[in-house]
């Protein structure tokens, strides 16, 4: 197995506070994170029943098995825990006791923030990022088969076909974690909304007319996104908000943040079949932007992320909105043209304070320019450039 770029920032946070709770997508390799940065620490999975119901009917005697404490996992399962550990880490009042993950976003963060509010540190592990698969060696020379597989452990780990493993993650996973959030009764109906949400990845959000294609009603659509996101399935790109009046859009971007699983989703079974889809530049544009999350997110950033788009319809794909702002623009086509700068330098001229923001073009060829109206950087070398804002950061963490 390979170091994960949170791994470092993992035992910093355990440096620092009793407790670090972790938080991602199931199968993205929490738990193997976790006991690796603490190899010498008991490890207990709340996954299993048995240990699931010892915790619940006995949850003293179940932590006093850990007097030096211990890596947790899936502790959503059993939330009351929660409460007890904060007593034993008041009470020893020193750090890195306990090591928790969890897979449903919501419910841990808002069960961590009622017991444990200034006790733990919250981290994000996703999926293998581009850098992640360029130390296993296993980042292909071909864009369409790095999106086709996308970047979940196991299918890298043991190289597996990504279209049988993620037909399995669906259905054991994604439908199971649905039914235990919200009960859902119409499972065919939830099934048509997440391949609705791929088919609408990097585009603007449109809750009532994503429920009407469903069958749904507008807050059935909203409850049901929110458990993607919940999941670390998806997320919501904010606008930038700028007093500009009624010039920018409002509505939020949405990007599925696997684009293994958007191809799954949207039936593409083979990476040819990626080269000429229609959806080829959305996938394209939502893999730039969870690979920005996730580089943000591995080194503890907040994500700080937006887009641009005015009523003309002039937009930039991606802000990274730090002291060193970053306008990004998201192309699939091989070849840098000119006109793929144009909308960075319409967002110069929407927001004088702009002058400074990097600009910078993504896209699908192999050679990185550095042009008068900004940089050209290819797929293939996206991990390589600094997504911090913090020139200064950026360099440290190289010397590091």
């Amino acid at each position: 197995m390979i170091r994960r770029t949170l791994h470092d920032r993992l035992l910093h946070a355990a440096r620092r506070f009793p407790v670090v709770v972790v938080t991602g997508p199931r199968q993205s390799g929490k738990t193997t994170l976790c006991r690796m940065a603490f190899p010498t620490k008991p490890y207990s999975s709340l996954e299993t029943p048995d240990v699931r119901e010892f915790a619940l009917s006995d949850p003293r005697g179940f932590l006093a098995q850990f007097p030096r404490g211990a890596v947790l996992d899936e502790v959503q399962r059993a939330p009351s825990l929660l409460s007890y550990i904060q007593g034993i880490v008041d009470e020893r009042r020193r750090s890195g006791i306990f090591v928790l993950t969890g897979s449903q976003h919501f419910g841990l963060l808002e069960a961590v923030t009622q017991t444990l509010a200034g006790r733990c540190a919250l981290l994000h592990l996703y999926p293998f990022s581009l850098e992640e698969l360029r130390r296993m060696r296993r980042v292909p020379a071909d864009l369409s088969r790095l999106l086709h597989r996308g970047g979940y452990p196991p299918i890298h780990d043991r190289r597996l076909d990504p279209s049988e493993w993620l037909a399995a993650y669906v259905g054991s996973y994604v439908e199971r974690d649905v039914r235990q959030v919200l009960a859902v009764s119409d499972l065919l109906a939830f099934q048509t909304f997440v391949r609705m949400c791929a088919g609408r990845t990097a585009q603007l959000l449109n809750l009532s007319a994503l429920g009407s294609d469903c069958g749904i009603t507008h807050n059935t659509a909203r409850s049901w996104l929110s458990v993607l996101e919940t999941g670390f399935l998806s997320i919501r790109l904010p606008p930038l908000h700028a007093s500009l009046g009624k010039r920018l859009v409002k509505a939020p971007k949405l990007h599925l943040l696997d684009s293994g699983l958007a191809c799954y989703l949207l039936g593409i079974r083979h990476p040819a079949d990626l080269a000429q889809h229609p959806l080829r530049g959305a996938i394209f544009e939502s893999w730039v932007v969870s690979e920005v999350l996730k580089w943000r997110a591995h080194r503890g950033l907040p994500a700080d992320l937006a887009f641009f788009r005015d009523r003309k319809g002039a937009e930039v794909d991606l802000l990274v909105e730090s002291r060193h702002p970053i306008a990004v623009e998201v192309k699939a086509g091989a070849t840098v043209k000119p006109e793929f700068f144009g909308p960075l330098v319409s967002l110069a001229q929407a927001l004088p304070h702009a002058i400074d923001v990097r600009r910078v073009v993504v896209y699908g060829g192999a050679a990185a320019q550095e042009r008068a109206s900004g940089t050209a950087l290819p797929w293939s070398r996206l991990d390589e450039f600094d997504w911090s804002g913090d020139l200064r950061a950026s360099s440290r963490d190289r010397r590091d």
